[in-house]
């Protein structure tokens, strides 16, 4: 098992890390691309400092928050902060960054990080509530939609298992190993999937210039709001 170990947390978490961030690359690069080069014409007189300020108004969503959606939000939102600071600022993973990058970043405490774990997980199955038991929710929902969850849950519960052996049922070495290899399967799914909003994020949300509804989105939409009879 030490064996199996030292490959996931050497060559494999290199080789998933960098067909991420490969992967990101690309989509960063096709995203400028079709801006600057398909639709530079009509970028002369974009308000580009209001489209900013639009897009950081929803890194704390408040006023976009739809009506019936409260709940939904929130855990969405605080489900986001956890990971996102959990995987970067974990004194074990600011550690393994430092190897692996040079990275030099802050660390939170273990509380701190069990706390939000604890967020993360609670956040992740009230999400996969909603979209398996709430019609609106389960209208737009597709099975990438759960099967994303359930990965973006497995290295969380699994990690938080592995460093609290009271509560863990499995022996360590089988606990980290799964918490390695779930992290290592998100890196893969993140460029692919739309997990792929962490550096896609700004370009969703000028829309007004970039329009991105993919075929059939907007009707599926109309059916979760208004129900099945409307068609956009």
């Amino acid at each position: 098992m030490e064996a199996w170990l030292d490959f996931a947390k050497g060559p494999l978490f290199a080789f998933t890390f960098g067909i991420m961030i490969a992967g990101l690359f690309r989509l960063v690069f096709l995203q400028v691309y079709h801006l600057l080069v398909k639709k530079g014409r009509r970028l002369k007189d974009v308000p580009w400092m209001a489209m900013v300020r639009e897009s950081l108004s929803w890194v704390i969503p408040v006023r976009h928050i739809e009506p019936g959606t409260k709940i939904f939000s929130i855990a969405s939102f605080l489900m986001h902060i956890g990971v996102i600071v959990v995987p970067l600022f974990l004194l074990d993973h600011v550690v393994r960054w430092e190897r692996f990058l040079g990275l030099d970043l802050p660390a939170v405490s273990k509380g701190t990080a069990d706390i939000l774990t604890l967020l993360t997980i609670a956040c992740s199955l009230l999400l996969l509530a909603y979209r398996t038991f709430r019609a609106r929710h389960r209208t737009v929902s597709g099975p990438v939609d759960y099967i994303l969850l359930v990965l973006v849950l497995l290295p969380f519960v699994s990690g938080y298992l592995a460093m609290h052996p009271a509560l863990n049922p499995l022996p360590w070495d089988v606990m980290m190993l799964t918490h390695i290899l779930s992290a290592e399967v998100l890196f893969l799914m993140i460029p692919a999937t739309k997990l792929a909003h962490v550096v896609l994020f700004f370009f969703d949300r000028i829309s007004a210039v970039h329009w991105q509804l993919r075929p059939g989105a907007g009707d599926r939409v109309a059916e979760a709001l208004y129900g099945e009879e409307v068609r956009i």
